[in-house]
C-alpha cells in the first residue's frame, strides 16, 4: 500500500474518476497538495481531496475507496494520513461533512469525528458537519 500526494502527472488518472470538480480546479488542487492518493499493489484504488474552509480550516471534501477495497481499513488509513499532515502543518482541528442518508456518517463517528451542525439545501438531504480535534498523536508538532 502507498499513500502519497497527487503529482501533476496524475491529473488525467484522477480526473477520470473524480468528476465533482473541473479539470482546471483539479490541477490547482494537485499543485496545492490537496489531493492524496491510495495505491494498493501499484493500482490506483482511492483518494482524499480537501480544501480550506474559511481559508483556514482543513475540510475533507471527498473520500473514495474503490468498492473492491472497502471494508479493509484503507479509508481509515487515508484519513489518518491526512490528519497527521494537517497536525504537522499546525492545524488544531479538521472538518468534513456527509449527507444524513449516507453511511459515511457512521464511519466518521467511528474515527472520532463529532457532529457540530448541519446545512439544509433545497431538495437535498440534511448535510451533517463533523469536527475532530487533532492531537499530538496526529502529527509531529502541535501549536
Amino acid at each position: 500500500m502507498e499513500i502519497r500526494y497527487a503529482k501533476p502527472g496524475d491529473l488525467e488518472m484522477v480526473s477520470e474518476y473524480d468528476e465533482h470538480i473541473s479539470k482546471e480546479e483539479m490541477k490547482n488542487s494537485i499543485k496545492m497538495k490537496r489531493i492524496i492518493l491510495l495505491f494498493i499493489d501499484g493500482e490506483y484504488e482511492g483518494w482524499l481531496r480537501f480544501n480550506l474552509f474559511w481559508d483556514n480550516i482543513p475540510f475533507m471534501n471527498l473520500l473514495y475507496v474503490s468498492e473492491e477495497q472497502r471494508g479493509k481499513g484503507y479509508g481509515r488509513k487515508l484519513v489518518e494520513f491526512w490528519e497527521r499532515e494537517m497536525a504537522e502543518q499546525g492545524y488544531k482541528f479538521v472538518l468534513t461533512s456527509t449527507q444524513s442518508d449516507e453511511e459515511a456518517q457512521f464511519f466518521y463517528r467511528k474515527l472520532g469525528y463529532t457532529d457540530r451542525g448541519a446545512l439544509v439545501l433545497p431538495k437535498e438531504p440534511l448535510e451533517i458537519i463533523f469536527y475532530k480535534k487533532l492531537s499530538k498523536n496526529n502529527g509531529k508538532k502541535q501549536n
